[in-house]
This record gives structure tokens, sequence and C-alpha cells, in this order.
């Protein structure tokens, strides 16, 4: 465990940038953002579960979408920035992406919009 990351799993220096430190990955580059196997993703840092694979869709946005999380799993701020809605996990805090809301893109009319790299995948 390294010094910024007291809550969990060890860290490469491109998962810090974006868990730790609130970075992005490049869009279209994410390990999960393409990819469709039934199971679970959960939090890089801690493991806690964060969504079920079937509230994943395709977006065309460069990272993988998300309509809705798994109860009580995530954290949704105002982003430094004002404008966007950050999410990050609810049990350690780690930074995952934004949340987006009127898009229309699902029934459920939400897109979180979730780093890979903020994440691992556990089969069914």
């Amino acid at each position: 465990m390294n010094d910024n990351n007291p809550k969990g799993n060890k860290l490469t220096p491109e998962e810090e940038n974006v868990i730790v430190f609130k970075g992005t990955e490049p869009p279209g580059t994410g390990e999960y953002e393409d990819f469709w196997e039934p199971g679970v993703y959960v939090c890089k840092r801690c493991g806690s579960p964060l969504y079920k694979s079937e509230s994943k869709f395709d977006a065309r946005c460069g990272w993988p979408s998300f309509d809705q999380e798994l109860p009580k799993a995530v954290s949704k701020t105002i982003d430094a920035d004002g404008e966007r809605v950050e999410i990050s996990c609810a049990k350690c805090g780690a930074h995952l992406g934004h949340v987006f809301t009127g898009e229309e893109l699902t029934p459920t009319n939400v897109r979180h919009c979730v780093n890979s790299i903020a994440m691992k995948f556990v089969p069914k």
C-alpha cells in the first residue's frame, strides 16, 4: 500500500492518477469500454461492488457507461469545475468519473461515465 492509498489495494502510478488525483484516462483506451461479459464491476482500490454488467450500455463516449449503480455504492458531489457531478466509491472515496443526466440514452436518463482503470471486473 502506498502513502496516497491508505484505504486499499496498491495502485500503479496510472491508477493513482485517476483514483486519487481525479485524473481521466484517455477516451477509447480503457479495458472495459467495449467489454460485455456478465458479472460485477468493483472498485479497484477497495473491492467494493459498484455496478452490475446488466446496467452497462454503449454510450459511444469513449468510457464505460452505466445507467444504474448498486445501492449505496456510489457517492455524487459537485465537481471542482462546478459544472459536472463527480462519482466516487462510497466506501473508500476513489474517483470513478462523472454522472450525466438528461441525455435520453436509456430509460433511466442517467449515464455514469466511468474510468476503466478505476474498476476491476469480477465475472459471474
